[in-house]
């Protein structure tokens, strides 16, 4: 059995720069619509899951606000033309296309995609999939985790469409095990989230973590680091780095909002044909109803 765990905001961000300037004929944006839509799709296809979720940030959780006041304020406001396709796409598009919506209050998506993954390894047999780019999310691939990506940079080969990285993909792309990732993230810090580094690019943190085989003995031999000007600044920074460890560490005891055997992946053909049909795409509808057709779901009276 198969999970997919899908980072919403992530994959809606990433369709509405992808897919510039598409609108239907009433001037309505839809370029994250049809984005996001052939996204899933997609990834229906390369992964054939049995069980699926979208995955939403709700706000952020309040102990990471009190351990530093700035985190994710440096992120800019969503263009005003995404806001309604969000709307479209959270409370329309996902369920028609067969997947549970996931969010909790003040609860952001990689903790709960965290706690999803987590306790669905419990279960013998299956396998998770989170569709992602969050840096916190690889610290969980392991023997039942893989992370999917479609960038070229992951892809074993140009043919490839996509990727399932995998324990050992992950070493070589951090050159750290998924394990010690946070520890390589609470000395880089993250710009993406406005968490403050220590003035150390990831190779040069990734060599640290390898060499002491993790934080807290390099933060106990930190006279023994080769570099002094590196020495300088773990000490300097210390508290800074012990912090940045909480800020990175993921929140995996959440109570799970739906139950995992409540995930199953049923699109309901019909009127997601109406809902495409609005939004006037032609070529992603066309495949819509051709595969509505050829699984005898319902849909023939949309068809034509």
């Amino acid at each position: 059995m198969k999970l997919l765990l899908v980072d919403g905001h992530y994959y809606v961000y990433r369709s509405f720069f992808a897919i510039p300037n598409l609108s239907n004929s009433r001037g309505e944006p839809t370029n994250a619509i049809f984005g996001f839509t052939k996204t899933l799709r997609l990834m229906l296809k390369h992964l054939q899951p049995k069980l699926g979720a979208v995955v939403w940030d709700e706000g952020v959780p309040q102990k990471r606000v009190e351990l530093q006041p700035a985190y994710k304020e440096t992120r800019k406001e969503m263009p005003m033309p995404m806001v309604p396709q969000l709307q479209f796409i959270q409370e329309t598009l996902t369920p028609l296309l067969g997947f549970k919506n996931i969010s909790l209050p003040n609860t952001e998506a990689d903790d709960l995609m965290g706690c999803y993954a987590i306790a669905a390894c419990k279960r013998r047999g299956m396998e998770v999939v989170l569709a992602t780019n969050d840096k916190d999310l690889y610290q969980l691939v392991g023997s039942c985790v893989k992370v999917y990506t479609t960038a070229k940079a992951d892809l074993a080969s140009p043919k490839d469409a996509f990727a399932l990285l995998g324990e050992n993909q992950v070493t070589v792309k951090w050159e750290v095990p998924p394990k010690l990732i946070g520890d390589v993230l609470a000395l880089t810090g993250d710009s993406v989230d406005n968490i403050p580094g220590v003035g150390l690019g990831r190779k040069t943190a990734a060599a640290l973590i390898r060499e002491f085989d993790g934080l807290e003995p390099l933060l106990a031999n930190i006279d023994k680091v080769k570099s002094a000007r590196t020495r300088e600044k773990l000490a300097n920074a210390r508290d800074q780095i012990l912090q940045n460890r909480k800020m990175v560490d993921l929140d995996c005891h959440l109570e799970l909002p739906v139950a995992i055997d409540d995930l199953r992946i049923e699109p309901d053909y019909p009127k997601l044909i109406a809902a495409l049909e609005k939004c006037e795409f032609k070529s992603l509808l066309q495949e819509v109803r051709d595969e509505a057709a050829r699984l005898g779901a319902g849909a023939q009276g949309n068809l034509l």
